[in-house]
C-alpha cells in the first residue's frame, strides 16, 4: 500500500474553506490538529475513515460538475470515505487547492488536468508524501508522465473525429468550434479532432464561459457575419442551449451540435432543437474515481493496470435513442 508517511508537524485545518466544498459523511474539515510536538497519524475522517479530495477545474456555475460531484458522493457513500469536493477554474487556485490537500495529508486525491503543467508540481508533493493520485475528465494525454496512478475520462481527440465524422453523415459545410475556457487541453482536442475529419470547413471562436449573455452575444454576432455556418458545435450543454438562442436571434440556418448531456440538452435533443450530444458520463467519471482510491488502499486494486485510462465514452445521444436516457438525466446521473 501506498500509505502517507508520519510527520511532526502540526496539521493546520479547514484549509478549503474558502472554496465551494461538499463534505459528504459528516467530515467538517481535511482533519483536525496533531498537537504541536507529537508524531502526526494518517489522516483519516471520523472514526478513522478514508479521506479522499477531488479538485476540479470547473468555473462557478457549471452543471457539469454536479454531475461529478453527484457520481464522487454515491462512491464515498458506499465505501465509506469522507469526500471533500472542491473546484476553482483558475489553473493556480486549482494547484494551490491540491497542495492544500497533500497539507492537511489526505488519503487520496483526484485530480482533473485540463492545464497540466499548472498540476505537475503539487501531483509532485503529493507523490512525495505518499499520497496516491487519479485523474479524471481532462488530461488523458497527461496523466502518465504526471505520475498518476489511473485515469478516468473521455479520449476528447477520438470524440472530436467521431463528431468530424457524425458530421459528414449529416451533409454539414462549416462547422464552427465553440471553444469555452481558453488553453484547457481537452476543449482544445476536442475541436482539433472535429477538423481531422470533418470535410467541410471548420473554425474555432473563442467565448468567456463564466458569462452565458457573452456567449450567446458573441455567437449571435458571428453568426450574422458569416451565414455560411451551418453547423455549431458546442463543447458544454449550457452552451449547446446557449447557440441554440443564437441561432434564432440570428436568423441562421445553422444546426447545433454539443459535447456533454444534461436534462435541459435531452429535452432539446427530443424536440429536435439539438441535433445531438456527445455524453461523456460525468457522473461516471466522479464515481470511478473515489471508488478506485479506495480500492487501491484497502485492496491495492489499479484499474487499467496503471498503463491505461479507463473510457467513460464517447456515447452520442440522438433524437432516435434519447427516451432511453431521459429518466437517468432527469435524476442527475446522466
Amino acid at each position: 500500500m501506498n500509505t502517507p508517511p508520519r510527520s511532526s508537524r502540526p496539521r493546520r485545518g479547514a484549509a478549503l474553506a474558502a472554496v465551494v466544498c461538499l463534505l459528504v459523511s459528516g467530515c467538517s474539515a481535511f482533519g483536525a490538529s496533531s498537537g504541536e510536538g507529537g508524531d502526526a497519524a494518517p489522516a483519516a475522517g471520523a472514526g478513522g475513515r478514508m479521506r479522499v479530495a477531488l479538485v476540479a477545474h470547473g468555473g462557478k456555475g457549471d452543471a457539469f460538475w454536479d454531475l461529478v460531484r453527484k457520481g464522487a458522493e454515491a462512491a464515498a457513500a458506499k465505501d465509506g470515505v469522507d469526500l471533500t469536493f472542491a473546484s476553482d477554474s483558475d489553473a493556480g487556485a486549482q494547484a494551490r487547492l491540491v497542495r492544500d490537500a497533500v497539507r492537511e495529508r489526505v488519503d487520496g486525491i483526484a485530480v482533473t488536468l485540463a492545464k497540466p503543467q499548472a498540476m505537475r508540481a503539487p501531483v509532485a508533493e503529493a507523490r512525495r508524501a505518499g499520497i496516491p493520485v487519479v485523474g479524471l475528465n481532462s488530461g488523458i494525454d497527461a496523466w502518465k508522465p504526471a505520475g498518476l496512478l489511473e485515469y478516468f475520462g473521455q479520449d476528447e481527440s477520438v470524440a472530436g473525429q467521431a463528431v468530424g465524422d457524425k458530421l459528414n453523415g449529416l451533409k454539414a459545410q462549416h462547422a464552427l468550434c465553440v471553444v469555452h475556457e481558453r488553453g484547457n487541453v481537452a476543449l482544445e482536442a476536442r475541436c482539433a479532432g472535429v477538423k481531422r475529419t470533418f470535410g467541410g470547413e471548420t473554425d474555432n471562436v473563442y467565448v468567456e464561459g463564466t458569462d452565458l449573455k457573452a456567449v450567446r452575444a458573441v455567437l449571435t454576432a458571428r453568426l450574422r457575419q458569416d451565414p455560411t455556418i451551418d453547423e455549431v458545435v458546442t463543447l458544454g450543454a449550457q452552451f449547446g442551449l446557449a447557440a441554440v438562442e443564437s441561432v434564432q436571434e440570428a436568423g441562421s440556418r445553422a444546426r447545433v451540435a454539443t459535447f456533454d448531456l444534461d436534462k435541459d440538452v435531452v429535452a432539446a435533443v427530443r424536440d429536435g432543437r439539438v441535433q445531438f450530444a456527445v455524453d461523456q458520463q460525468p457522473y461516471l467519471q466522479g464515481y470511478l474515481a473515489v471508488d478506485a482510491l479506495w480500492l487501491y488502499r484497502t485492496n491495492g486494486n489499479v484499474s487499467g493496470g496503471g498503463v491505461a485510462p479507463v473510457l467513460t465514452g464517447p456515447a452520442f445521444v440522438t433524437k432516435a435513442n434519447v427516451a432511453s436516457v431521459a429518466r437517468f438525466a432527469a435524476s442527475g446521473t446522466r
